[in-house]
């Protein structure tokens, strides 16, 4: 019989669910590497698009994984808010965009693509829009769509957000100046990390401090990691990558904080109050 060692016997496997962007490559970025770690403990990454994450977080799959912040109203019973990971623009989020329309009113009437009835960026277009239709699109398939005139509209996340212009695309709205003018300048969260409350406090707040060591090991890597998140930059070039890294790994993202907390809260209030999501989420942030 083979004697295997003890440490070996108790490794855990934990599943940590993100999605192929640079942003998110560059928080693992130190994970991956192994630069950081924790005892006893080997994390298996799991890449898929944020509504197909939505999707696996519904029905409690992963013990750790990225969400959009709409989709935590369905999953609070399972779930805890990581207090590291969460995406926040700060006066900048996702942007509606036409190729033959240049106005708000011009759109009336017409159809839009949004990314998915689960993410944050659906349920921006469902509350600070009116008389619109809209269609959910994998976000990938949203400036085919526009260029094949499928859709009068689209609503852009990701690097979309920062190139679409160059598809011949005008901005119609971006979402996180509205917010940023609604709400009188607090931060627009979009992503989560979320951790299974099977898990328990010790775990959760080990693999939250892990995740925040990672980003801070990307930033004191920075070159290195810009590198390796341009790999899931889907054609950009590394100026761009970089741009749109700090867009969204930022000082909210290292500790989202009483201010990340707060815009949390805002965002449930406002969906709950227009019928968005069928409840307002107690937050617990580990």
């Amino acid at each position: 019989m083979s004697v295997f060692p003890r440490k070996i016997l108790m490794t855990r496997t934990i599943r940590f669910g993100h999605s192929p962007d640079p942003d998110d490559a560059f928080m693992f970025y130190g994970i991956a590497l192994g630069q950081v770690s924790l005892d006893d403990i080997h994390i298996e990454h799991l890449l898929e698009d944020i509504q197909s994450l939505n999707q696996r977080a519904l029905r409690g799959e992963l013990e750790v994984t990225a969400i959009s912040a709409h989709a935590y109203a369905y999953v609070a019973d399972r779930y805890w808010v990581m207090k590291t990971g969460a995406s926040m623009g700060e006066g900048y989020g996702p942007v509606m965009v036409s190729r033959h329309f240049r106005t708000v009113e011009d759109l009336h009437g017409k159809l839009v693509g949004t990314p998915g009835p689960l993410t944050t960026a659906t349920l921006l277009f469902k509350l600070f829009t009116e008389k619109m239709d809209n269609v959910d699109l994998p976000f990938d398939d949203i400036l085919r769509a526009l260029e094949e005139d499928q859709i009068d509209a689209g609503v852009l996340i990701h690097e979309g957000q920062i190139t679409y212009e160059a598809s011949g695309l005008h901005k119609i709205l971006d979402f996180g100046e509205v917010w940023n003018v609604q709400t009188g300048g607090r931060p627009l969260p979009l992503g989560l990390d979320v951790v299974r409350k099977d898990l328990g406090d010790q775990l959760a707040g080990q693999l939250s401090s892990a995740l925040r060591r990672s980003i801070e090991y990307g930033y004191e890597h920075q070159e290195e990691a810009v590198e390796y998140a341009l790999r899931y930059g889907r054609g950009i070039d590394k100026d761009l990558c970089r741009r749109f890294i700090k867009m969204y790994v930022n000082e909210l993202t290292v500790d989202m904080g009483k201010a990340g907390q707060e815009s949390l809260e805002e965002l449930y209030t406002r969906a709950y109050q227009k019928g968005l999501i069928p409840l307002k989420p107690i937050l617990r942030i580990c």
